[in-house]
């Protein structure tokens, strides 16, 4: 046969050397989401079952991560109907992995005249034309490496088109899907925090009022990625320039920035620690440990919440600066945080240096005998904790709670007339107020 001439080669001889050649060739009825395979060969014998459902070969196809099988979480399968519905001949390349070993296989659809019948064409691409399709999606994929989704819609006639997701391929795909179906379909990706402004951005007579021709707008939101996480996004509109007032196309594309902005709020994080923590013991400084408390008298009396705040004051500690130098005296009060951290951290509770030797440590949910005890449990703890070269060191502790009366000069006041009262009377004790 190869050795005839090609006006010698009819239409049944060419028939014949399409089924010997094609690796796989399926029937689909996509109404009744089901498939039968006639022809299968070699990879396709183990990838594709003999029949099934239609649904689960595109979702086996396509909807996979590009370099492995592992499945895309269940929220994005509610767009596997659409994405298997042809309007006309289509043809893709896709990358399958079965047993660690990847395939591009090239598929070529072909309708028939009942609706959502299709021929698909399956053919497994021989080794060099995989290393080239490998390569060409590397390069592909380095440039649209941070843009997950991207698509053209037209709010007007209430369409989209050429839609692309890059994690599962460089691909575009046009699909019948309508905006306003997409719309509601991609808000349950959102956070759910960040529904309510998707919604709002995404609106048709907002996006009609808010942007001309050319513009550009974006937000930042968290949005699930196809593993089923959420990560940080930027979503992008942009209107398209054309030369009619009313036309209202636009592109839209998520961009992928949760490294950026991890990094951001760990920058945040530590500028935020840097204002708010005492440099010598991290714990809170006054500025802080000040705003606590009235926190806790806007907790108290606009909640009714229970609060008691604590201030201890380390007896004598001047003769520790004195007889052992300052840098003895640094080691010392970071010491005397650590320990009084270690006994208030099963409460809910903060701790601050108030300045000097100083420290305040607010109290939640705990009424004024409970916060005394706590009181007594600092005393008793410092008392028998040796302090290195220092040796044993004690407290002057004073507790008073936050009345529903109190602004934050009288209850600070009461609490530190209490230590004075505490020093007053011989000083290792503490006095409720």
């Amino acid at each position: 046969m190869s050795s005839e001439p090609i006006d010698k080669i009819n239409l049944n001889e060419a028939l014949d050397i399409f089924s010997n050649s094609v690796d796989a060739l399926l029937i689909v009825d996509g109404n009744a989401d089901k498939y039968n395979s006639l022809v299968r060969k070699g990879f396709f014998e183990d990838f594709i079952d003999e029949s099934g459902s239609y649904h689960s070969l595109i979702e086996k196809l396509w909807f996979h991560f590009g370099d492995t099988q592992d499945s895309i979480t269940k929220d994005y399968k509610v767009f596997l109907p659409i994405f298997g519905e042809f309007s006309g001949k289509y043809s893709k390349r896709l990358k399958v992995v079965l047993n660690e070993e990847t395939h591009i296989i090239q598929m070529t659809v072909y309708p028939i005249k009942e609706k959502e019948l299709y021929l698909f064409l399956l053919d497994d691409l021989d080794d060099k034309e995989n290393i080239e399709e490998t390569l060409t999606s590397k390069k592909v994929n380095t440039i649209q490496s941070t843009y997950l989704f991207s698509m053209y819609f037209d709010i007007v006639r209430d369409t989209t088109n050429s839609i692309c997701i890059s994690e599962i391929s460089d691909e575009t795909v046009n699909s019948p899907i309508k905006y306003s179906d997409w719309r509601m379909m991609i808000v349950n990706m959102i956070w759910p925090d960040d529904q309510a402004l998707f919604l709002e951005k995404t609106d048709p007579e907002y996006l009609k009022t808010h942007f001309t021709p050319g513009q550009t707008s974006s937000f930042d939101c968290l949005m699930q990625n196809l593993e089923g996480n959420y990560i940080w996004v930027k979503l992008i509109f942009c209107r398209a320039e054309t030369n009619y007032d009313d036309d209202y196309r636009f592109v839209f594309m998520v961009q992928d920035i949760h490294e950026n902005v991890a990094e951001l709020m760990s920058t945040l994080k530590k500028y935020e620690d840097l204002a708010s923590k005492d440099p010598l013991t991290s714990v809170y400084n006054h500025g802080r440990i000040s705003t606590e408390l009235y926190n806790a008298l806007d907790k108290t009396q606009k909640m009714g919440r229970k609060a008691c705040i604590i201030m201890l004051d380390i007896d004598y500690f001047k003769h520790v600066n004195d007889d052992y130098g300052h840098s003895v005296g640094d080691i010392t009060l970071i010491h005397f945080a650590e320990t009084v951290k270690a006994v208030i951290k099963d409460k809910n509770a903060v701790l601050g240096r108030w300045g000097g030797e100083e420290f305040v440590v607010v109290n939640y949910d705990d009424d004024i005998e409970a916060a005394g005890e706590l009181a007594e449990l600092l005393r008793s703890t410092i008392e028998k904790e040796p302090f290195n070269r220092v040796g044993h060191l004690t407290c002057s502790i004073g507790v008073t709670d936050i009345r529903p009366d109190d602004s934050f000069k009288t209850a600070f006041d009461r609490m530190d007339k209490a230590v004075y009262q505490a020093k007053g009377n011989g000083r290792n004790r503490v006095v409720v107020r």
